[in-house]
């Protein structure tokens, strides 16, 4: 399956906006969409699970961590407050019909300290903690949490597929994305098979954040770990456009990843296509 992120086109994501692209993703032959949840109420997780079902669309449902999300170092209400924005985004993923939900559900994207060996093994104990309750939540309703690690840039808790594996409690997935793995992972192919079974979700683009296939990334290798761990869910292409200044400015993207943000989504699912088969 070849699913597409909403935010290729548009951030926040509204009903709107998701009744004009997802006839277009469909005509185009993706399998699944990608729906944000970027503040609770941008858009309706009924209407647009019937939009979806209508189009013969999958759902999977991503977690956004902005300033003031915090499951670690921080105060037992903004943890609180975190752990209630988690839980409503595995009720969406029920509404929706979306097997997880994935994201860095550990601390905001842009909060980066250096940590000695002990503190950080203190605050993966915490981030277990925290997160436990989280995870549980979401078993009871039949839904996967996959937290994803990011780059250097983006965070100091997790950047690795080895340190997700200290970090996170034993029950809970993981979440990959290849433009991270190729900043932070020596070998993103060996990195797939160390995370194994516990992979929730894939995403999927360029390493320069453009369509997947025109770049240096190892995709025979990494299409080859894939199929060796048995993951049998969605890559979904993950970009980003250039024309919102929010979302632009917090994925760092200057200039335009393609000549139209349609071309980033259609290129994409034909070189992904051939890449699976």
């Amino acid at each position: 399956m070849i699913g597409v992120n909403t935010w290729v086109w548009v951030s926040p994501l509204t009903d709107e906006a998701l009744a004009a692209l997802a006839p277009r993703i469909a005509a185009w032959g993706f399998d699944v969409v990608e729906l944000p949840v970027e503040h609770p109420g941008d858009w309706d997780p009924g209407r647009a699970a019937a939009l979806l079902d209508g189009l013969g669309l999958g759902a999977s449902v991503v977690l956004t961590m902005p300033p003031g999300r915090e499951l670690v170092g921080a105060s037992p209400r903004c943890v609180q407050e975190t752990q209630d924005y988690l839980r409503h985004c595995v009720d969406v993923a029920v509404a929706v019909g979306a097997p997880a939900v994935s994201g860095p559900a550990y601390a905001s994207v842009g909060r980066a300290w250096p940590m000695s060996r002990d503190e950080r093994r203190a605050l993966y104990t915490e981030l277990r903690e925290h997160l436990e309750p989280v995870v549980a939540y979401a078993a009871e309703r039949g839904i996967r949490i996959g937290v994803e690690p990011l780059n250097r840039y983006e965070t100091s808790v997790v950047n690795t597929v080895e340190q997700a594996l200290e970090a996170l409690p034993e029950d809970c997935g993981l979440a990959l994305d290849t433009y991270h793995m190729n900043i932070e992972e020596k070998d993103p192919s060996r990195a797939v098979r160390l995370a194994g079974a516990r992979i929730e979700h894939l995403q999927v683009c360029g390493t320069d954040r453009g369509a997947p296939g025109g770049d240096h990334f190892d995709w025979p290798g990494f299409a080859a770990a894939v199929r060796d761990v048995g993951y049998r869910g969605p890559l979904v292409i993950e970009s980003f456009t250039a024309d919102n200044t929010t979302i632009a400015t917090a994925a760092s993207v200057w200039r335009p990843l393609a000549p139209t943000q349609d071309a980033l989504a259609t290129e994409g699912l034909a070189f992904l296509r051939t890449l699976m088969t």
